[in-house]
């Protein structure tokens, strides 16, 4: 795992325009997977805390809508996704700099249910012995959505409770949703899970049931590449790395110790 082989010297070659920069003042456009929002708010201050020239500003929503919101054009500086699809469609696009993308988390997938179905629902199988309500992201366009679809389809559970399926616009739709006592069930990532009010986590998807979830970062081409090639190393870095631990994320380049 991992595409770094270029990361570092990209960012000694473009290092030297970074110091200019920063003395300017630059605002650096990181467009995010929803779910990335409470761990990104901390990690914000601890750079601004670092690097006083730069402002940080998120554009947070489904992967797939970023996707295509930087193919059209949209003044994006460093996209994180919740998937690999969607980083791979802008690689091939040509609109990513060149050895920026690297893997940055990993995730798990979880079933959360409503306060007033805890004890009635204890695992996925239960979702067929009810007449429950469950919700899960945009298949098409949000990777939540898709590993969701993956676990349900290899549990042959898809075909039973497709439709009764109310599907979300992104994956912290779908807690808010369980959480307010709306929907029964939901699928989010162990992420999601930390920001809670009534709803529980009550099972972990099992890991051959869908693909690895793997969150790429890169640079979007045209803009602040260098100073987002600095922030990018951060979000690699140890101190980010503690940040995305406690928010129940799995850092990928650094793993924090107990």
């Amino acid at each position: 795992m991992g595409r770094v082989p270029h990361f570092i010297t990209v960012l000694l070659v473009l290092i030297v325009f970074s110091a200019a920069s920063a003395e300017a003042g630059t605002t650096l456009t990181v467009s995010a997977a929803a779910s990335l929002k409470d761990a990104l708010g901390e990690i914000q201050k601890l750079y601004g805390q670092r690097e006083a020239g730069v402002r940080l500003q998120f554009n947070f929503g489904s992967s797939g809508m970023l996707q295509k919101q930087i193919e059209e054009g949209a003044p994006v500086d460093l996209f994180i996704s919740a998937g690999e699809k969607q980083m791979d469609a802008l690689e091939q696009k040509r609109l990513l700099v060149a050895g920026s993308r690297s893997d940055l988390l990993g995730n798990e997938l979880v079933l959360i249910v409503a306060r007033e179905k805890i004890g009635k629902l204890r695992g996925f199988s239960d979702l067929t012995t009810q007449r429950v309500s469950l919700s899960i992201a945009q298949p098409e366009t949000v990777p939540s959505g898709a590993y969701a679809r993956e676990t349900l389809t290899a549990l042959k559970l898809w075909d039973k409770v497709k439709d009764r399926i109310i599907f979300a616009n992104d994956v912290r739709q779908v807690a808010t949703y369980v959480d307010s006592g709306n929907v029964d069930a939901g699928i989010v990532y162990r992420s999601d899970t930390i920001a809670l009010k009534s709803a529980v986590q009550v099972a972990v998807a099992a890991k051959e049931s869908h693909r690895p979830i793997v969150y790429p970062l890169a640079v979007i081409k045209g803009r602040n590449s260098a100073e987002a090639l600095k922030f990018a190393g951060f979000l690699l870095g140890p101190a980010a790395s503690k940040v995305f631990d406690r928010y129940r994320f799995i850092p990928l380049k650094y793993r924090p110790q107990p």
